[in-house]
């Protein structure tokens, strides 16, 4: 019998009574196969936005419409607990568990509407934000114990300790060890099944913090480590990770395996179903991980470790995705310090995440820079990046730099033998730069954002036929 398994679900795994009565069936078979179970519990689907739309009406003073959000998040988790028919004390314990977390929260906005700041504070925005989480781990856990399995709804700020970097904080490792070894592993030995609120966690000072947009995968990605499990699952509503977004090419097909670099360099450039910073903790510390369809559990899904198939044994491209960037150019030449500086301070500003420069080229008379932008910020976000850096640059005195909204197109998984092969199934469109990734795992192709989806589905195209 295996040990500890981690097992995360997802929004939009746990939004309804059949997504819930699924991880209910998979923790009954799972229990049967391991000694020790930590769930790891995203908010519901969308959750997460409505309560960053809450905080910025409170931060503008809007209290009748926030309320009217806090209402509409407790008739929607209510809802839920009735369709569950979970016994009278236990609903009704539930019900009065999901109250008082509301009225907690409507303390805190209340407080950023009397805030003087003219910006908001990030530390309430993450106390705030942070309470979707803890809503949906206490109705796991409720579900279950009317199961006959024990379990408790565990904050994970007692647990996860971050530096003090609001809105995408970085747990420490050392001391988030030390906390898990004295609070979690004592439950597990019990018997006891811990459903665990992803996203959060806490300063050493015990100031609520978050992981960054999809931390909940970052969570369980820790508790893993932590926990020295065995495999951490990845629950979500799709087959496991896909050639391409299923949402955008129906044609898109479940990718057996990808090595850690692999699947690294797909969070980084857009696989949505994964958090960027999941996969080096588990790289380091040699933990497997898988991704499964919630709605076909004995489907293998996708497995992640750390075995590398030699580029000579495989001519398979494995996957290609998308997402936005910005591209800066201009008439002259010089040193970019500056600029990334610059572009930098903008962007932590606007999307809260630092600039790194994909592709940075210079000719005698010429220079070009990329940066990409995080799918994990937000659909809206290329739009206030764009915006801040516009403002950081564009200021007298300032050399000139023309700013474009560009996409990046990523192949998965391509030898460079394959290489000609993309760009023969390229040549009728213009690229604007190629960068190979530094684990060689990836080629990175800039092109306007009129030709991404084209570019994109010729690839996949590729991988099709010679997959």
């Amino acid at each position: 019998m295996s040990k500890t398994l981690i097992m995360k679900f997802g929004g939009t795994s746990i939004g309804t009574t059949g997504g819930l009565n699924q991880v209910l069936g998979i923790v009954m078979t799972e229990r049967e196969n391991r000694e020790r179970l930590v769930l790891v519990a995203s908010a519901l689907d969308g959750v997460t936005d409505k309560l960053l739309e809450a905080a910025r009406d409170a931060s503008t003073g809007n209290q009748r419409s926030y309320r009217r959000t806090i209402a509409t998040l407790r008739q929607r988790h209510f809802s839920l607990v009735e369709a569950l028919h979970l016994g009278t004390t236990e609903r009704s314990a539930l019900q009065a568990d999901i109250d008082r977390l509301l009225f907690e929260l409507l303390d805190l906005l209340q407080a950023l509407a009397q805030s003087p700041e003219a910006k908001p504070d990030l530390a309430i925005i993450d106390q705030t934000i942070g309470t979707g989480e803890r809503l949906s781990a206490r109705i796991m856990a409720a579900l279950l114990r009317q199961n006959q399995v024990r379990s408790v709804a565990v904050d994970a700020t007692s647990l996860i300790v971050t530096d003090d970097k609001f809105t995408n904080a970085t747990p420490d490792l050392h001391q988030t060890r030390e906390l898990v070894a004295s609070h979690l592993l004592p439950m597990l030995e019990r018997g006891i099944v811990p459903v665990v609120t992803g996203f959060i966690g806490a300063t050493p000072t015990g100031k609520p913090t978050t992981l960054g947009r999809g931390g909940s995968d970052l969570t369980a990605s820790i508790l893993g480590v932590c926990a020295e499990a065995d495999e951490v699952w990845i629950w979500s509503a799709v087959d496991g990770i896909m050639t391409t977004d299923p949402f955008i090419m129906d044609n898109a097909r479940v990718i057996p395996h990808l090595s850690y670099d692999e699947v690294a360099e797909l969070a980084y450039f857009g696989a949505r179903i994964l958090h960027p910073r999941m996969v080096e903790p588990l790289r380091e510390a040699a933990i497997p991980f898988r991704v499964k369809n919630i709605y076909s559990p004995r489907q293998a899904g996708t497995r992640i470790d750390g075995e590398v198939v030699p580029p000579a044994a495989t001519n398979s491209i494995k996957a290609v995705t998308m997402i936005p960037g910005l591209s800066l150019s201009a008439d002259h030449h010089g040193s970019m310090a500056e600029l990334i500086q610059r572009v930098d301070k903008a962007l932590q500003g606007a999307i809260h995440a630092p600039a790194d420069a994909l592709i940075a080229a210079q000719s005698s008379n010429s220079s070009f820079i990329c940066f990409p932008i995080s799918t994990a910020a937000g659909s809206e976000a290329i739009f206030s990046a764009r915006s801040a850096v516009e403002m950081q640059l564009h200021q007298p005195g300032n050399p000139q730099w023309l700013i474009t909204s560009v996409s990046i197109i990523t192949v998965i998984g391509a030898p460079i033998n394959r290489w000609p092969d993309v760009l023969k199934a390229l040549e009728n469109f213009p690229l604007l730069g190629l960068v190979q990734g530094p684990s060689a795992a990836s080629l990175s192709i800039i092109v306007a954002t009129v030709d991404a989806e084209a570019v994109q589905e010729a690839i996949h195209q590729l991988i099709l036929n010679t997959g």
